[in-house]
């Protein structure tokens, strides 16, 4: 097997003997890291330690991810202006916090027969709506519940710190001198992929006593 130190060295073509050995000197594990290289891959880490480091790493990426959630805000055929309103404040604010919302319109008896009151209150809501939120879906019946998904826009976000002075700075008028030529980008290293090690069991090495020889040669 190809070994690997602890910090990382090439130790070169051992025995798995001679590498539990130094991994037991150093009170660490011996892993294989690449089981399907000839020879084989291990590397004298500390195990435990390297599980945490895993754990954390995929702790930080779920906590910088984005939930997306729809809010649903419901209304009436003949719904009063304050209500509509109200409605409309709370939308904008749940489009403002990156979720989305889906806007329902609720029939009750008769009001089925006019349906074209809620493609109408529903057009009004998105035209109020206006760029705070984009019209993701058309309107669709479910029972007797037509509704429609809002999304935001593309462009919408916190503007960024230091723009506008950037665009001053850039409408200064400077002193023409020589153009500094272009730097060429320096190729980045790939960065290795991360192989699940296992750790590798010890064998135990037989051993054969030599047994004394008792019997006591003849004379011929």
């Amino acid at each position: 097997m190809r070994l690997v130190d602890a910090e990382g060295g090439q130790g070169g073509i051992v025995p798995i003997e001679d590498a539990l050995r130094q991994a037991q000197a150093l009170n660490l594990d011996l892993v294989e890291v690449a089981p399907t290289a000839k020879p084989p891959v291990c590397r004298i880490m500390d195990f435990g330690k390297f599980l945490y480091q895993q754990k954390k790493k995929s702790h930080e990426s779920k906590k910088k991810q984005k939930i997306i959630h729809v809010k649903e805000v419901k209304f009436r055929p003949n719904i009063d202006e304050h209500d509509y309103d109200f409605k409309l404040k709370n939308a904008i604010r749940f489009l403002g916090e990156g979720d989305k919302v889906k806007a329902t319109v609720q029939f009750r008896g008769r009001e089925m027969a006019r349906q074209d009151l809620g493609h109408k209150l529903l057009k009004r809501f998105e035209a109020d709506l206006g760029e705070h939120g984009v019209l993701e879906s058309s309107p669709e019946m479910a029972g007797n519940r037509m509704h429609v998904i809002f999304g935001q826009p593309r462009h919408s976000g916190p503007p960024k710190r230091g723009s506008d002075s950037a665009d001053q700075r850039s409408a200064e008028p400077r002193a023409a001198g020589p153009r500094a030529e272009p730097k060429a980008a320096e190729p980045k290293a790939a960065e290795p992929k991360p192989v699940e090690p296992k750790p590798v069991e010890q064998k135990a090495v037989e051993q054969k006593a030599v047994e004394p020889a008792t019997g006591e040669q003849k004379a011929g």
